[in-house]
């Protein structure tokens, strides 16, 4: 699968590859992606079912790994940095757990490894679903139509990122029908590939988790599932952040991951 990308930075640069949550795209990471090209090859990644990737009915953990894995091996890319958040983060995990010597850090965003309960979603989807589409006629009407479902001003404004204008009207870019069906498996834990001969299943390679201190993502009970996975493993917490840590404390993200990257 061929997966839409932003690249941004010097081509010789250590490339870093950043990977957005469920509901997400790549332009999520645009303001971000840029600072961080001042040092690095920006990859900007939107996957299967996002963004202006490739639509396909498969939705789970390790053909997102295998996306990523092909992406790299198309572009040929060495020594290189992992970014990914939500959904994202459970990509890198399932790729470095898969592919363990494959890459030199990684930052997981505001997951943890487990499987979580996704009864959350089911607003989201509900207020997706109940915009007219094909009758829409402006994006005020779709965020008045999911404001009955969402309160929050900043979610609605990121999930009608994902509203694409048409000669005929408007279309989603994701793949609503795909995800919904899928959303279990999306809020299901990091496993290992059983197709990839590696006699391990964790990884020793340097591994930050960023943790919203207004979220619920990543718990105390859930520090021993990752060390278990990434023993040398690192958890840090912006304690003014919720799961959008990236957007809702740029500054402050920023400069804990360039910290952790150049240590």
């Amino acid at each position: 699968m061929k997966l839409n990308y932003k690249e941004l930075g010097n081509v010789n640069a250590p490339p870093l590859l950043i990977l957005h949550g469920v509901f997400g795209s790549l332009d999520n990471w645009l303001t971000l992606g840029r600072q961080f090209s001042e040092t690095y090859r920006v990859f900007l990644i939107d996957q299967r079912n996002h963004g202006r990737s490739p639509h396909d009915d498969k939705m789970n953990y390790i053909v997102l790994a295998d996306d990523l894995h092909n992406f790299i091996e198309e572009h040929q890319l060495k020594n290189l940095l992992l970014i990914g958040h939500s959904m994202g983060g459970k990509v890198v995990m399932q790729y470095a757990l898969t592919y363990p010597t494959a890459f030199e850090k990684m930052v997981v965003v505001d997951i943890a490894p487990r499987k979580y309960n996704v009864s959350h979603h089911e607003a989201i989807l509900n207020g997706l679903k109940a915009i007219d589409i094909e009758n829409l006629e402006s994006r005020n009407d779709a965020d008045e139509k999911l404001g009955q479902y969402i309160d929050e001003e900043g979610v609605r404004m990121f999930l009608l990122k994902n509203l694409a204008r048409t000669k005929e009207g408007y279309e989603w870019k994701m793949n609503l029908p795909i995800l919904e069906k899928s959303i279990l498996k999306i809020g299901g834990a990091v496993t290992k590939n059983k197709n990839v001969d590696s006699s391990v299943d964790y990884n020793e390679k340097p591994v930050l988790f960023i943790n919203g201190g207004q979220s619920r993502y990543i718990q105390e009970k859930d520090i021993t599932m990752i060390t278990k996975y990434f023993p040398n493993a690192h958890i840090h917490t912006i304690e003014e952040a919720g799961h959008w840590v990236h957007a809702q404390t740029p500054k402050e993200f920023f400069e804990v991951v360039m910290s952790f990257l150049q240590s």
